[in-house]
C-alpha cells in the first residue's frame, strides 16, 4: 500500500522487478556492442499510411522483431547456447525476448514477454500477438515469473544461481523461459538519434534507441531520411566479429528493405 507524506510517497517495489534485478546482477558476458544507423523511412512512411487509412497503430517494435527473426534465421550461429563445456545448441526457432508495458492498476509495470518462433511468423501476427499481450491478463505474460510471486525475496539470488546451473546443461530450460534472443526498444521514450547500452542474458540482444531525420542519397539526391540508432549486442564468447558482422548486414538490409510489409498489403486486399 503507499504511504503518503508532505514531501516525498513510498511505493511497492515488486517481486518480478527485484527477481529480474537479482537475474541481470548474476550473469557477466563479455559482451562486444555495435552501435549502427538504419534507415527506416520506408518502412515508417508505411506505418503512417496505414493508421492514416485505418485508424489502426501498427507496432514498429513487430516489424523490427520481424526482421530480427528473418535474419537469425539466416544466421542461427548468433543465438548458440553453450551445452556443457563442449558442445554448442543451436534451435530451430527463434523465440524473441521483449518487455511490455501493461496498464495495471493505474500503473505501467514492464513484464517480459517471448515471441516463440518469430522466423516463422508474419509481421501482421507479431504485430497482433504483441497487442494482446499488452491487454490480457498477467499470466501468460509472465510465464517464466509466476512463481516468485510465492517465495522470500532472500531465495532469489541461490535460486537464480541454480538456474544457471541448469540451464548450462541444458538449454531448453532458458529458451522455454528466456527466448533465444532480445530486444528492447527504449527508444519509444525518446525522440531523436540516441544509442543504449544493455544489461546482456542472451547469446544476442538488439537495443532500439532513437530515431532522427537528416540528409541521406537516393538515386543520386540528397533528401530527408529517417535513421533508427541501433545497438547490437553479441556474447564474445559464441561470436566471432566477421560473423557478427554478416548478421548485422544482413539485419539492416532486412529493416531498410521493408521486409515484411509488401505482405501486409497482400493480407489487407
Amino acid at each position: 500500500m503507499k504511504q503518503q507524506h508532505n514531501d516525498y510517497k513510498v511505493v511497492p517495489y515488486s517481486k518480478l522487478r527485484r527477481a529480474l534485478a537479482v537475474g541481470l546482477k548474476a550473469q557477466h558476458k563479455p559482451m562486444i556492442h555495435g552501435l549502427i544507423e538504419v534507415d527506416v523511412t520506408r518502412a515508417r512512411e508505411f506505418l503512417r499510411e496505414h493508421k492514416a487509412k485505418t485508424g489502426e497503430s501498427l507496432s514498429f517494435t513487430a516489424f523490427i522483431i520481424a526482421c530480427l527473426g528473418k535474419a537469425v534465421d539466416e544466421n542461427k550461429a548468433v543465438q548458440a547456447f553453450r551445452k556443457g563445456s563442449k558442445q554448442l545448441l543451436l534451435f530451430d526457432d527463434v523465440d524473441v525476448a521483449t518487455p511490455i508495458e501493461r496498464d495495471m492498476s493505474g500503473q505501467m509495470p514492464t513484464i517480459p514477454y517471448i515471441v516463440r518462433a518469430a522466423n516463422r511468423k508474419t509481421f501482421r501476427e507479431i504485430h497482433h500477438e504483441i497487442r494482446a499481450a499488452q491487454v490480457e491478463g498477467a499470466a501468460k505474460a509472465v510465464e517464466g515469473f509466476k512463481a516468485f510471486r510465492f517465495l522470500p525475496a532472500f531465495l532469489f539470488r541461490p535460486l537464480f544461481w541454480v538456474f544457471f546451473l541448469i540451464v548450462r546443461a541444458y538449454p531448453q530450460v532458458w529458451k522455454k523461459y528466456g527466448g533465444t534472443v532480445s530486444i528492447t526498444a527504449v527508444g519509444m521514450f525518446w525522440k531523436g538519434t540516441g544509442w543504449g547500452i544493455p544489461v546482456v542474458e542472451t547469446t544476442l540482444l538488439i537495443t532500439v534507441g532513437g530515431i532522427g531525420e537528416k540528409p541521406g542519397i537516393v538515386d543520386g539526391q540528397i533528401v530527408m531520411r529517417e535513421y533508427l540508432s541501433l545497438t547490437i549486442s553479441f556474447d564474445h564468447d559464441m561470436i566471432d566479429g566477421a560473423p557478427a558482422t554478416r548478421f548485422t548486414e544482413r539485419l539492416k538490409e532486412l529493416i531498410e528493405s521493408g521486409y515484411g510489409l509488401d505482405d501486409f498489403k497482400i493480407e489487407q486486399n
